[in-house]
Parts: C-alpha cells; structure tokens; sequence
C-alpha cells in the first residue's frame, strides 16, 4: 500500500488534507503555539522565562491530572461537576491529617482512599439508582462545597507546614549531576523523552503499516519526529537552566502515561471507548457497562483528590474557597482537546495539552495585568468555539 500523499498529490496536498483530517487533534497545539507567541510580545519577553515556565508548568499540575480523569468521564458520556470542591474539601483534609501528626505518605494514601471512595458513591447513585450524572454531581458540588466550609470554618485556613508535602507542587528534582553548569538529572531525563517518543512514534507507524492503515509519507514523518523533539529539547534546555524539573511535572507525566497505557493498550480502555461510541452495542456485546461507568468515576474521584493534594501542597495551606471553578478548567481541557461532545472520541495526552492552553491563557493574561473578570469572558469564548468546533467538524446540528 502506498504510504499517503507525496506518488499522488504532492507533499503540500498532503500536508493539507492531515490538517483537514485531524483539525481537533492539531487546534490546540497551533492555539498553545499562538499563546505562547502572543503573550511573549506583548509581555516583552517575560513569559517564556525559565521562572514563568517553571511556574506555569506547577500551576497546571492540579488540573491536568483532573483533567485526565474528566477525559475518561466525558468519553462515556457523563460530566462531573463536583470535581472542584471534591479536590478542595480533599486539600483541606490532608492538611488537617497533617496537623493531627500523621506521616506524609499515609495522608496521601488515605486522601486518594476517601477519592475513591467519593466516586464509587456517585457512580452507584449513576449506574445503579439511575439518577442523572449532572444532578449527582452537582448536589454533590453543594454537599462538598459545605463540607469544605465546615472543616475550614474554624481558622479560615489549614495552614501546611510539612516541607515534604509542599514539595510535591513546589520541589524540583535533585541535580545528581551537573552538565554544563545545568541540572544534569533534567538533562538526562530529557533526553531520555526524546528518545522513547521517537521510539514509539516509529513502532505506531510500522503497527499500521503491517495491518495496511494509511499512514503518512516517510517527510510529513520525519517532520514530526523533529517537531516533537524539538519541544521536548527547548523545554529542557530551559528548566535544566533554572532549577530542572519539578515534581510537578513527574506526577503529571506518571499519571498521563498510565492512563494513556490503559486507554490505548488494554481491554479497559476499549470498553470505555466503545460504551462511549455505542452504549447498547457495548452492552449487547458482552460489557458490563454499569461497571464501567462506576470505574470511571472511581478514576475520576481519584484524581480529584491528587489535585487537591497538589493544589494545597502548591498554597501550602488549605482555604474555603478552595476548588472554586477547578471543575470547569477540567471540563474545557478535555473539550479544547478534541474529546467529542457525543461521546467515544478522546486522548488523555491532548487533554493535558489543553489544560496546558487553559492554564497559559491565564498564566499570560495574569502576567500583563488583565483583570480576572476579563479571563472569565476569554475562558467562555474559547470553551464555545472548542464545542463549535467539534459539533462543525463531525456535521452534526447542535440542539438548542
């Protein structure tokens, strides 16, 4: 089979149509490039400082690992709308776990637990019971949202004093090494990305060339091997600059691979797609679907807590006001990155590109003084052309 483009239509054709194909998988990357080079003029070279970078990077952590789980969520057709203060009320747990003596790694455990434990409820209430996700969710909103006050209520604030713990949001990993007069650990370990990336990229290409799927020419893929080697590159280059790589950055990148391995490599993953794309067939064919959802949300109240748990580590401090809108930012990451609104149709990966997107914007808008009031607007006006997108690039009708 001929590989795409360059014997038929040219290399320029081809580049088209893949664009044209894949228009949701590549907008948020042209939309994170756009940011980046906008705020970079605008602020006059402070945004894209090794400081600001570091900064924006430990300032998305909470919401991409929330956002991962609201991949999953809003891949079978669900929402979770309590994520926001299930992640506060969870902060604010393990910082009054710490107050009362309690060793750093059992309070992460037992906060990861009571996640768990807080998405198998709603998921029995979903699948068992039947009520609406969007009804269970938001009552549980209501319900964590006063909890929260009420185990805050006493202070106003939890105050984390446990150097260990706020580490996780604001620590960098030893040097080991130097290289250079850089971190000589970001060094190797950014090398190390570049070659598993390209290593992978080339076994997906011979995967799909063994079983005749059409593939892109041997240049656009070339191309894209530099493409992504190049970030990894940059980006390294400028974190082993400063103080290297955060923690921040390790957990995201663990807890991306993993449920990227799940999604893309084991019959867990396929159920989920498949109870997205189509409910009764994947009911009819053998999956036990209710058993699905409750994982799913399981997942979700999992990575919940994991982002409360780095968004008080990053405060040092647990607050009322807590988790306030953290639902939303995890709601638009997974739509900006291309997780169709019908269901079936998402990547974990791109969804923490897309909280990458979120988080620059405000990042950037906060950085030249834009008020918040303001980013609120930017913020809706971006979700509304993420979903025009998808529902104009799929031909469906929105219903309204």
């Amino acid at each position: 089979m001929n590989e795409t483009g360059v014997k038929n239509n040219g290399l320029g054709r081809e580049i088209v149509t893949l664009l044209r194909k894949n228009v949701r998988n590549y907008a948020m990357y042209i939309a994170l490039a756009v940011i980046f080079i906008v705020f970079q003029l605008i602020s006059k070279g402070s945004f894209l400082t090794a400081r600001n970078i570091t900064n924006l990077i430990n300032q998305t952590g909470y919401i991409a690992v929330m956002a991962v789980g609201m991949t999953l969520v809003l891949i079978i057709c669900q929402i979770d709308l309590s994520v926001g203060y299930v992640a506060g009320f969870l902060g604010a747990c393990a910082a009054r776990l710490m107050l009362v003596g309690l060793p750093i790694w059992l309070v992460i455990v037992l906060v990861l637990f009571f996640g768990a434990a807080i998405g198998f409820l709603q998921g029995m209430i979903i699948g068992k019971l039947g009520v609406p996700a969007f009804v269970t969710t938001l009552a549980c909103e209501f319900a964590f949202r006063g909890l929260l006050t009420l185990i805050t209520e006493s202070t106003g604030t939890i105050p984390v004093t446990n150097e260990a713990f706020t580490a996780l949001s604001n620590g960098f990993l030893p040097a080991v090494v130097t290289i250079g007069g850089m971190h000589g650990l970001t060094l190797i370990i950014g090398a190390l990305a570049i070659l598993i990336v390209i290593a992978s990229r080339i076994r997906k290409r011979k995967e799909l060339k063994q079983y005749e799927f059409e593939t892109v020419s041997l240049p656009i893929f070339i191309a894209q091997l530099v493409f992504f080697a190049a970030l990894i590159g940059v980006l390294t280059y400028v974190l082993a600059a400063y103080n290297g790589l955060s923690w921040t950055i390790l957990i995201v990148v663990l807890v991306t691979g993993a449920y990227s391995f799940v999604m893309n490599r084991t019959r867990i993953g396929r159920y989920v797609y498949g109870m997205g794309g189509n409910l009764e067939a994947a009911s009819l064919s053998g999956v036990n679907v209710k058993k699905v959802l409750v994982g799913t949300f399981v997942s979700m109240g999992v990575m919940a807590a994991l982002g409360g748990i780095l968004y008080t580590a990053r405060l040092s401090s647990a607050t009322p006001t807590a988790g306030n809108g953290f639902e939303l930012d995890a709601i638009a990451s997974g739509y900006i990155a291309g997780v169709s609104t019908t269901g079936g149709i998402g990547s974990v990966i791109n969804s923490v590109v897309g909280a990458f997107v979120i988080m620059s914007l405000t990042n950037g808008l906060n950085l030249i003084g834009v008020g918040v009031s303001y980013q609120y607007v930017i913020k809706g006006v971006i979700f509304i052309a993420a979903v025009a997108l998808d529902v104009r690039s799929r031909g469906k009708k929105a219903i309204g």
